[in-house]
């Protein structure tokens, strides 16, 4: 039963757990970016373009997950060519991913002290430059600590995605677990979810003790 079922759905749980979260970190991080210098008291103050994006984002991160999956299944299968395995469930955890962070890093970003940045462009800095040295940097601790959080979230969302055919210990949990009747299977994989997140959870609170 271990060999077979639950680490096989543990290896495809990783897998999609690590190339969602980093594909919604980078998009997250891009969008957060224009977010925080078109906000109205950013660097490059922009209505238009910031209640556009935020708008987006609110609306994808209203709609629960496992109703946003089977949403975009025609989007996923153009962009994937599938609806079902570990690639097309990356793209939709993407999907759902990215409104998350870009909302938490817009936040972390904005917890900066205003004074810095006005003290980096006294001394001459580009739009650039107080944007990766002042903001980005200086909120590195909050960023670590929301991460963490958001992380554990993309956990909860591969978890859905195995429910709809994508695999991972989601879908253990389902087809071998609850729909067969076998409480062995199906708290086996809770119990390695549990300790996942535990670990997820432990390492980021000590990356962040350590960074502050």
């Amino acid at each position: 039963m271990l060999m077979k079922i639950i680490l096989p759905g543990l290896r495809e749980t990783i897998f999609m757990l690590v190339g969602s979260f980093v594909a919604s970190v980078i998009f997250g991080f891009l969008l957060s970016l224009v977010l925080i210098t078109t906000d109205p008291k950013g660097l490059r103050p922009n209505r238009a373009i910031y209640e556009t994006i935020s708008v987006v984002i609110n609306v994808l991160r209203s709609i629960p997950f496992v109703i946003l999956i089977i949403a975009i299944i025609p989007l996923t299968r153009l962009i994937c060519g599938t609806s079902i395995g570990i690639g097309p469930a990356i793209f939709s955890i993407a999907v759902a991913g990215s409104p998350l962070i870009a909302r938490l890093l817009e936040n972390c970003f904005k917890e900066i002290n205003p004074s810095l940045v006005e003290a980096a462009k006294s001394f001459g800095a580009s739009d650039w430059q107080i944007t990766y040295h002042v903001i980005v940097k200086e909120s590195i601790p909050l960023v670590v600590s929301q991460m963490t959080f958001a992380v554990v979230s993309i956990l909860g969302f591969t978890a859905i995605a195995g429910t709809v055919g994508s695999g991972g210990l989601g879908a253990v949990a389902l087809t071998y677990g609850y729909q067969n009747f076998n409480d062995q299977i199906m708290y086996s994989t809770l119990l390695i979810l549990i300790l996942i997140v535990e670990i997820l959870q432990i390492s980021g609170n000590v990356l962040y003790k350590k960074i502050k």
